[in-house]
């Protein structure tokens, strides 16, 4: 890998002022969910509330099962608080209709996961094209698009290799790919290095830290404190409470 990511070039209509960066991209109030689990109820989170800015690194750590995931689902709109309010880029998803959460999920939200979640079929570029696939992008877009977010990544050159030709690292990398190729204003990663070394691991944190260089609020969860070291700010959640 080069270690140079390729920024996508923002194409202006003239009369877009962008965003404010001050405007929190994510605000959650008092945010509770709750599991029925047979007879008893489970409560992973229970009245978190926090703001994320545009353009952050945040790290979000605790011990299993003190929540993270639970929160990452909730703002990647995976799934939707028992009670509270969150909103994301400004929309409250806590009562959007499936159609409404599955828009936002594919828009403006990018996901990375711990175990690649590549499609074994399919060679990388395939991979990275399925999200605009859904997005109803013109095949001939999706491949020039899903190209560029290979090469933000250093992975041009591995992009008509299947995902089990590939290092774990190069998955991952083909993963952050896929996430980016929609242009979302916000990455989720959830212990995005967990299946990996630890140099490979650092090399991908770094890929991260650029992104976020450029401008995309990046959020990670992660029980590793030299993973969690690569954000600028920290949430700490314990037993489904923001601690820290």
């Amino acid at each position: 890998m080069s270690g140079t990511i390729i920024a996508r070039r923002a194409v202006s209509t003239g009369n877009d002022a962008g965003p404010d960066p001050r405007e929190p991209v994510i605000s959650a109030r008092d945010v509770k969910r709750e599991y029925i689990m047979g007879k008893a109820v489970v409560h992973a989170l229970r009245g978190v509330s926090f703001q994320v800015y545009r353009g952050e690194f945040v790290s979000i750590m605790g011990p299993s099962g003190s929540g993270k995931s639970t929160l990452l689902h909730l703002i990647g709109c995976l799934d939707t608080p028992t009670s509270g309010s969150l909103s994301v880029e400004g929309q409250d998803v806590s009562s959007m209709s499936e159609r409404d959460l599955a828009f936002t999920r594919n828009r403006r939200i990018g996901f990375v996961f711990q175990q690649f979640n590549l499609l074994s079929r399919m060679n990388v570029l395939e991979n990275v094209m399925t999200p605009l696939m859904y997005a109803n992008v013109p095949a001939r877009e999706r491949k020039i698009r899903a190209a560029e977010a290979l090469a933000r990544v250093g992975l041009s050159d591995r992009m008509h290799h299947l995902p089990s030709e590939l290092s774990g690292g190069q998955q991952q990398r083909a993963a952050i790919a896929r996430a980016l190729v929609n242009e979302p204003s916000i990455i989720l990663a959830d212990e995005p290095t967990g299946a990996l070394d630890t140099d490979t691991g650092k090399t991908i944190m770094g890929i991260f830290q650029e992104i976020n260089r450029q401008g995309t609020t990046v959020m990670v969860v992660t029980h590793d404190a030299e993973v969690g070291a690569c954000s600028r700010r920290h949430i700490h959640l314990r037993d489904g409470l923001l601690e820290e």
